[in-house]
């Protein structure tokens, strides 16, 4: 049988607020459905947080510590899939991302409606993400075989559009108010915060999250309802987390390379359920995403990148880990 795939990044997804990463106060029970259904990388981390940089990993397998960009003979994934007879779509709200050189391979590109006039949402149904899931079920409802679909939402760097009802639902009696703003804050603390602010933040932060979870349970229910899920591989990755008062700061601010920016979720459903219920502690980074890929395919690594594995190995339990360091790289070098 033909094998297709879906790659779906949410970007500023903190792995913190993810039951399957050991969130116990916040429900997310979608996402741990995946999770108990597939493969979990617990080190999951990128080596850049400049979107270009990242990108270059996960579509070319060129790791940021080469500061230099590939070859122009170097094959991106989605031209070596589209000469394979895959075809390959992008679908975006991310129009740096869009319009990229690094998403000329793909056969089809299709930007999302724009999210910069969102207010908060009555119903999750109303929210920018709702629209976005739904706008990526109807592609696949017409998608030729066999594909690659890679879908990346702004997610939690885009509107927290989600309803004031689902942020308040975390509260308890002494508590303050959730923080009821659109746009996603950002500040940047040279003394201790105030508690009670950093709880406001992580309350709306929370009810984003119980909406990108309700959606997922949306698209599992289609892929499941459609026998699509019998034939393809479901990879769901964090591009960026989004720190959460940690270390002093609140959203992305200068990038700096701590945890809670650098270790995202990464997890890897498989449609004959290899590697289900099982998880890794090995050090995973992008690159290694773009030589899975290709051995999922069953196309060659060639040329063979700097740095990049194909982690099959490791759902397998063949191997324990693929490398023993990973080096990361701030946007100032």
């Amino acid at each position: 049988m033909p094998r297709s795939a879906i790659c779906l990044v949410v970007d500023r997804w903190h792995s913190g607020y993810v039951g399957a990463y050991g969130n116990t106060w916040l429900p997310t029970p979608e996402v741990d459905r995946l999770a108990a259904r597939g493969f979990v990388f617990d080190q999951a981390i990128i080596d850049s947080p400049e979107l270009e940089r990242l990108y270059r990993a996960w579509w070319q397998g060129w790791p940021a510590i080469r500061r230099r960009e590939a070859p122009e003979d170097w094959p991106s994934l989605a031209r070596r899939l589209g000469e394979s007879g895959v075809h390959t779509a992008l679908l975006t709200d991310e129009p740096l991302l869009a319009r990229s050189s690094l998403a000329e391979d793909f056969a089809e590109v299709v930007l999302w409606e724009s999210a910069l006039e969102a207010q908060v949402a009555a119903t999750i149904d109303q929210t920018h993400a709702a629209r976005c899931f739904a706008q990526m079920v109807d592609w696949l409802e017409k998608a030729p075989r066999p594909f690659w679909l890679w879908c990346h939402w702004t997610g939690f760097g885009g509107p927290w559009d989600a309803p004031l009802e689902l942020r308040e639902s975390f509260r308890e009696e002494d508590d303050p108010p959730a923080y009821p703003g659109c746009q996603p804050p950002e500040k940047h603390w040279v003394s201790p915060p105030d508690p009670d602010e950093l709880l406001a933040y992580s309350f709306a932060y929370a009810g984003q999250a119980m909406v990108l979870d309700a959606c997922l349970g949306g698209l599992a229910i289609f892929l499941a309802d459609s026998g699509l899920e019998k034939e393809l591989l479901w990879v769901l990755l964090g591009a960026r987390g989004y720190p959460l008062g940690e270390h002093g700061r609140l959203g992305p601010c200068d990038e700096a390379l701590y945890s809670e920016l650098v270790q995202t979720p990464w997890i890897m459903v498989y449609p004959d359920g290899l590697g289900a219920t099982a998880r890794s502690q090995a050090l995973v980074e992008p690159a290694d995403l773009w030589a899975t890929l290709l051995g999922w395919w069953q196309l060659p690594i060639d040329p063979p990148p700097p740095t990049a594995y194909d982690l099959t190995p490791v759902v397998r339990e063949e191997v324990l880990a693929v490398r023993d360091r990973i080096c990361l790289v701030h946007p100032a070098g």
